[in-house]
């Protein structure tokens, strides 16, 4: 063998040794965010996990709006990456407790009862304006001392919650918007960033986020307003509650 075959052969090897090595990291780092995300949604493999909507039009149907069919799909893609099933219940037909399985809650506690229900024990320092007469305050989240008003199709505000009831616990997924354009621009956030939540956040964790110009973006264009987590979990004391309506 010349001193020319005998190189080729030394890096065609090397090159092949490469490609093996860059194919076993690649899969490494592909096992390894995959775990990161089971562990975040709480969806090991063939895991059992809820998606919670509202019934279109109060129907005794489950017909789900548009606004979370496209949320819902936003969120089972990721169901599918884990592994994991999904089954899909109206708010009114949810009755067990949560951390058995994960859930994916949508919608406005004035008209969702189980968003209701979850606030109540879980976000005591959180209340929504229902009453249903024009006002400036109709629809209004107030989330410790701090009022946050709606302007329909201008800025609207939807809370992102990552909740648990324990260590070992499914968490559950909280999107409460004033409108239901908001509840699709908070999964949508969710997809985009749920890698740097899961670093930063910890197991449980409440985001204010503000949907900028819907009438002329629809869900796409979202802030972040803050992170109102000790707030939403602490009650609000009753002299900062007048004026404010807690949905049933």
């Amino acid at each position: 063998m010349t001193e020319d075959v005998r190189l080729l052969a030394l890096g065609a090897g090397a090159a092949v040794a490469g490609a093996a090595l860059a194919l076993y990291v690649r899969g490494l780092l592909s096992r390894r965010r995959l775990r990161r995300k089971r562990a975040f949604f709480g969806l090991p493999e063939h895991a059992e996990s809820l998606f919670v909507v509202n019934r279109e039009a109060g129907g005794p149907e489950l017909t789900v709006t548009r606004h979370d069919v496209l949320s819902l799909l936003e969120l089972a893609a990721f169901v599918k990456d884990c592994g994991a099933h999904t089954q899909v219940v109206a708010h009114d037909a949810a009755q067990q407790g949560f951390g058995e399985r994960t859930e994916f809650c949508l919608g406005n506690p004035a008209f969702h009862r189980r968003m209701a229900a979850h606030m109540h024990s879980l976000l005591p320092g959180v209340r929504v304006n229902a009453d249903p007469e024009p006002g400036p305050d109709r629809g209004a989240f107030q989330i410790g001392a701090e009022r946050y008003r709606m302007e329909a199709g201008i800025a609207e505000y939807v809370l992102l919650a990552r909740l648990t009831a324990g260590q070992d616990a499914r968490p559950v997924f909280l999107f409460c918007g004033q409108r239901a354009t908001t509840n699709q621009a908070a999964t949508r956030y969710l997809a985009r960033h749920h890698e740097r939540l899961a670093r930063k956040q910890g197991d449980s964790f409440v985001l204010l986020l503000k949907v900028v110009n819907s009438q002329a973006y629809g869900p796409d264009v979202v802030e972040l307003v803050g992170d109102v987590t000790r707030a939403a979990q602490e009650p609000i004391p009753a002299q900062s509650a007048r004026g404010s309506h807690r949905a049933k």
